[in-house]
């Protein structure tokens, strides 16, 4: 009862976001370029998310210790696993980012933006002051920044719930049509991208939804406090996904 109250509380903001002008407008490779340019940055930051949950939920530190949530444990390293070490469709294996990434790069998108931003985290730079070396729009940053924000509370529950609620793949299937018929005026130029879209759908859908949802359930148990923390983060999650691509729509008018 309290999964299906979350999912009615999103319910609109999911409607708008499906229903969202932006498809519209992603209508030649130019548009797409610019939205893979910015949306990247979400790309990226839904992996912090991830390592958040894993930091609290198994030990990650030297003496080890038993995990105070063996079942979450074992969801979060499962979904750990497919997002950070992916099959790589070449032989190999890399996160999602660097999937997204690499298909920026074979479609003529530029990823300079994402690359001043991490080079400037493994420089050991702020979050904040990485984001201002990377020169990226305002709109971007404050979506990241909302990110960290619901990390910075500590919150299981919260953290747990803009993952699992805000940071599920909503359109793989919107993109899948938008991507196939740019794939097709471009001679080829979006494989990777059909092919990164392809590992969200099956992972996603398959496997991680569901992964997801019940962790969700199993830290908030019977907890009413709890479960109003679930669908607040939910809510401003997707609120910030809304409010990101109305700027990008925005930008493509």
């Amino acid at each position: 009862m309290n999964l299906d109250q979350i999912r009615d509380a999103v319910t609109p903001l999911r409607q708008s976001l499906l229903q969202h002008s932006l498809y519209v407008r992603m209508d030649d490779a130019a548009a797409l370029r610019t939205f893979m340019e910015q949306h990247v940055f979400a790309v990226w930051d839904f992996m912090s998310l991830l390592k958040a949950l894993q930091q609290r939920l198994c030990c990650t530190t030297v003496p080890w210790v038993p995990s105070a949530h063996p079942a979450a444990s074992r969801l979060i390293n499962e979904i750990v696993l497919g997002e950070a070490s992916d099959e790589d469709g070449r032989g190999g294996h890399a996160s999602h980012f660097e999937l997204y990434r690499r298909s920026m790069i074979g479609f003529g998108a530029d990823t300079a933006r994402i690359d001043r931003l991490t080079a400037g985290l493994r420089d050991g730079l702020s979050l904040e002051a990485a984001l201002r070396a990377s020169e990226v729009n305002e709109a971007v940053a404050r979506f990241v920044q909302h990110t960290f924000q619901i990390i910075a509370t500590g919150d299981l529950c919260r953290i747990a719930s803009a993952f699992t609620f805000g940071r599920e793949d909503l359109l793989p299937s919107v993109f899948q049509k938008i991507v196939d018929q740019l794939d097709r005026q471009t001679g080829g130029g979006l494989t990777e991208f059909q092919f990164y879209l392809k590992r969200h759908i099956d992972l996603d859908g398959g496997e991680h939804g569901p992964m997801a949802t019940r962790l969700v359930a199993d830290l908030c148990g019977d907890d009413p406090a709890k479960w109003n923390a679930a669908r607040e983060a939910a809510v401003s999650s997707l609120q910030a996904r809304l409010d990101l691509w109305n700027a990008i729509s925005e930008q493509l008018n």
